[in-house]
């Protein structure tokens, strides 16, 4: 018979372990946190540094030095005994999700990028919440587990602004460090490549959220400043059939997709036929649609960009209402991000069309629906901007009906990392040849207006990374955005009766769309072929001055 002693069951003291609350101070919580945050959220940050100098060293420990320290010093700001759980807890999980999409689809975390966050509607946000998530999440089971069972020290208050004071200087000194550490390599390193600040998280959500939440709150935004109240159309015959203008804003469109723009698929079969002026070399305000829409629509455009000047302005639209032209923004999308405030709009993203809609989105041929009617409420001349879902990613096998899914296969899921990137492109060109379907549609239907004279304006916002150097999606800095994000598609229609009218000679047209243009162009030439006198006309910007009578 066997005499070795009975052994006691090892869960008891593992869960006397679990039940266990360590002690530490808010300053070592700190510590941990800043530490936890530089190694297990900037994996992004960590390559794009590293690819520049790689191997290393010195460098390597530098910026070490130098992340942990800026997270000590926001997190030593910001985290005090009564609020650390909850403060550490959200930036747990903001980080975590936060570095999941820049690792996923190599994204900056700018103040723009956050704006766009604050300004994705519960839709745009739905397409992001994908089963990838689960992973981020799981990485905070461990670190949150430990922020909501350790027990935090009371300190007397000059004791705790002593200890508080010891690691601010800390964190300086880290940073200081750093810096003197591997200087020659950082200074040009940051000079160089200064967008590698907006991949350290969460200093990038800390220094630029509340910036963005500043702009993004309507609650503290003044009243649009009055724009071009000088504004005034030309009197016309009386006898003139008024004027319609209708400007489709495209969303997330790139010029390298355009088969009119010689991509070698053709993706635009319609417009082809139609004979559209195309122009071939344009490109946005912005890399994405909370910078390019105000941008496109204002006066001073990228060439003087002032972002708080446009966002505190009136738009174009405001301008040809002052002289008297009736305007209507049709929306199946996120709103005009301003540009109408205080004009007449039409909210489409939500209708119930059966033919059109399902599961909260519609086609954007939705779009058209009533259009001539809703054209016709207002007498005199009109101009419509119809702002359609377009490109927008990452669902875009959903941007488009099964009847254009030529391209397979397709990438049928809003997590494009469980995609190959030509399953990727398939479903971003079929999209592609819907949008080409939805304009020829619009054609047709302001060529059946004869109680109008029509004309068709469709530029889109902005581009879209499709894998090209590991970059997807868009919102990238500006400053080093990739051609695909910045160069978009262009294209134009005229009945023939409003060419006749406006006296246009459209061969000229087709040569001035051979040279390069962009969105700064838009402003002058809408004012410009709609005969709008007023201060804020630049002739040297309008598309059409030298291929129309003057206004």
């Amino acid at each position: 018979m066997s005499t070795w002693p009975l052994r006691r069951p090892a869960w008891p003291a593992l869960a006397n372990r679990l039940r266990a609350r360590p002690t530490l101070s808010t300053e070592a919580l700190i510590g941990w946190a800043a530490l936890f945050f530089t190694l297990a959220c900037n994996g992004l940050f960590w390559r794009s540094a590293l690819a520049v100098h790689p191997g290393s060293l010195r460098l390597a420990s530098a910026l070490f030095l130098l992340l942990a320290g800026v997270h000590g010093l926001l997190l030593g700001l910001l985290v005090w005994r009564w609020n650390a759980r909850i403060v550490l807890g959200t930036l747990l999980l903001a980080a975590l999700a936060a570095a999941h999409y820049m690792d996923r689809y190599h994204i900056y975390f700018d103040v723009d990028m956050l704006r766009n966050v604050l300004a994705t509607d519960p839709k745009e946000a739905g397409e992001l919440l994908t089963l990838s998530l689960l992973w981020p999440l799981a990485l905070a089971v461990v670190p949150g587990w430990v922020l909501w069972r350790v027990r935090l020290l009371r300190r007397r208050l000059p004791q705790a602004l002593r200890r508080r004071a010891l690691l601010l200087a800390t964190a300086v000194g880290m940073v200081a460090s750093g810096v003197l550490l591997a200087s020659q390599d950082l200074t040009p390193l940051l000079r160089a490549h200064r967008e590698i600040r907006y991949l350290a998280t969460p200093a990038n959500l800390l220094v630029g959220l509340p910036r963005a939440l500043r702009q993004a709150d309507p609650g503290h935004r003044a009243p649009r400043l009055p724009l071009g109240t000088d504004a005034r159309a030309i009197v016309r015959d009386p006898g003139s059939r008024p004027r319609l203008l209708v400007i489709v804003v495209g969303e997330t469109v790139r010029a390298a997709n355009w088969g009119l723009d010689g991509y070698a698929r053709q993706t635009t079969p319609e417009l082809a036929r139609i004979g559209v002026v195309n122009f071939p070399d344009m490109r946005s305000c912005g890399t994405a649609t909370e910078v390019s829409l105000p941008c496109m629509f204002s006066p001073w455009g990228r060439r003087d960009y002032d972002q708080a000047r446009i966002r505190a302005h009136q738009s174009l639209l405001h301008v040809l209402e002052h002289a008297g032209i009736a305007t209507l923004w049709r929306d199946n999308q996120s709103g005009c991000k301003g540009v109408c405030e205080g004009l007449e709009i039409d909210r489409l993203d939500d209708a119930a069309d059966p033919a059109l809609c399902a599961n909260g989105r519609c086609m954007d041929e939705i779009l058209l629906e009533r259009l001539a009617e809703r054209a016709r409420a207002r007498p005199g001349d009109r101009v419509l901007v119809l702002h359609p879902l377009g490109n927008h990613g990452p669902s875009y096998f959903q941007r488009y009906p099964p009847a254009f899914r030529r391209y397979q296969p397709t990438c049928d899921t809003p997590d494009l990392g469980g995609c190959s990137r030509q399953q990727i492109v398939n479903s971003y060109d079929n999209a592609v040849l819907y949008t080409d379907h939805f304009l020829a549609r619009t054609i047709q239907a302001l060529g059946r207006m004869d109680d109008y004279d029509t004309a068709m304006i469709y530029l889109s916002d902005h581009g879209e990374s499709l894998g090209e150097k590991g970059l997807y999606l868009h919102g990238m800095p500006w400053a080093i955005a990739p051609e695909q994000q910045v160069r978009v598609p262009m294209a134009m229609w005229f009945s023939a009766g409003f060419s006749a009218a406006r006296k246009l000679d459209l061969a000229c047209l087709r040569e001035r769309a051979r040279r390069p243009a962009d969105h700064d162009n838009l402003f002058a030439s809408v004012l410009g072929l709609m005969q709008v006198r007023t201060s804020l006309y630049e002739r040297d910007l309008d598309l059409f001055a030298g291929c129309t009578p003057p206004a």
